[in-house]
């Protein structure tokens, strides 16, 4: 995980990753995508990770647990809340790591919308405030890859 930082230069909005992607599958499908243990596992992470468990209670205030497992053989648990599941247009979660103690990390809010387009998806990713442009760039980094096996899953789903 990354270092904090202090830099008074860095603004909130720079903080802050939006990524929009369109995805050739029906909007209930790539949502179900986003909500589904077992198809969650297909696609989380950077290429080359394995997602060894996913745990998701599906309603506003309900939990969620991902542990993954980067190619190197380290482990990594991400875990939040559910704020808001609107089927199938949008899901609003927090995000954060496990640390090494177990306890959570720093906070993020991640909001996900899917817009129907011709029997395709608009996806448009919000995630932040990051603690530092450092870290929301390492977070782009992991959330396009898994988008890239995302779009992957969709095709054979």
């Amino acid at each position: 995980m990354t270092a904090k930082t202090n830099n008074p230069t860095e603004k909130l909005a720079d903080r802050e990753l939006v990524i929009t992607r369109v995805f050739d599958a029906p909007r209930s499908l790539v949502f179900k995508a986003w909500t589904e243990p077992e198809r969650i596992k297909q696609w989380w992470g950077p290429r080359g990770f394995t997602t060894l468990s996913c745990e998701i209670d599906r309603r506003p205030g309900g939990a969620w647990r991902v542990r993954s497992q980067s190619p190197e053989g380290r482990e990594y648990v991400a875990q939040g809340v559910f704020r808001e599941i609107v089927e199938p247009e949008r899901i609003v979660f927090t995000y954060a790591w496990v640390e090494a103690e177990g306890k959570p990390g720093h906070e993020t809010l991640v909001k996900v919308t899917f817009v129907e387009q011709s029997g395709k998806t608009l996806l448009t990713f919000r995630q932040g405030v990051f603690e530092s442009i450092t870290s929301r760039d390492e977070h782009e980094e992991g959330w396009s890859s898994a988008f890239d096996l995302l779009v992957e899953y969709l095709a054979k789903a």
